[in-house]
């Protein structure tokens, strides 16, 4: 009787988590349950130090800790205060919603290393391959996505020199934005 009743309550407490927080490819497409807002949707980290945790709760194990504000993330679940975030490199886990920000941000992709030379792309004057270039920016460079139009985004990138640089670069070489993704 003790065992079965055990058995019981742990099936009833497994249950419990299965119903409580779909998993996250159940809430990759579509609208999430708490904001209804869309799912996946890009993100970005709102402070330079962010846990991200093994479940939706502090009790779960901190898995990674992000130390860049400004970081996009893209948000691929919900479940109370809790969002389940995807990084640029595949990593998931679960951070509290309120050290996420709508600011949308980007990083840029210019491609891997080839013989110990770090590659570089364009950020234009215009949104044109023939504009001048305003800076060459290296993968990893993260700036703020003002506006893209499917084609072309236009970033403001802060510079180690504590300037700004406007362009404009190839939505294609940013992770951060969406395929042929309109932002206003």
């Amino acid at each position: 009787m003790r065992a079965r009743l055990a058995s019981s309550l742990a099936a009833l407490l497994l249950g419990a988590l299965v119903v409580g927080v779909a998993p996250a490819s159940a809430q990759e497409s579509g609208v999430g349950p708490v904001t209804k807002l869309p799912l996946p949707r890009y993100a970005s980290l709102k402070t330079d130090r962010v846990n991200l945790r093994e479940g939706p709760s502090k009790d779960h194990r901190t898995l990674w800790v992000f130390q860049r504000a400004g970081l996009p993330v893209e948000i691929v679940g919900e479940f109370e205060t809790w969002r389940r975030i995807r990084d640029s490199e595949g990593t998931e886990g679960w951070v509290l919603h309120s050290l996420l920000s709508g600011r949308r941000t980007a990083i840029v992709n210019a491609g891997p290393e080839k013989n110990g030379i770090k590659p570089t792309v364009s950020l234009r004057a215009s949104a044109d391959d023939a504009a001048a270039d305003e800076a060459r920016l290296q993968t990893g460079v993260i700036g703020s996505v003002k506006k893209c139009t499917g084609q072309w985004c236009r970033l403001i990138v802060s510079l180690p020199t504590k300037r700004d640089v406007d362009g404009y670069i190839r939505q294609n070489r940013l992770w951060g934005v969406y395929p042929n993704e309109v932002v206003e």
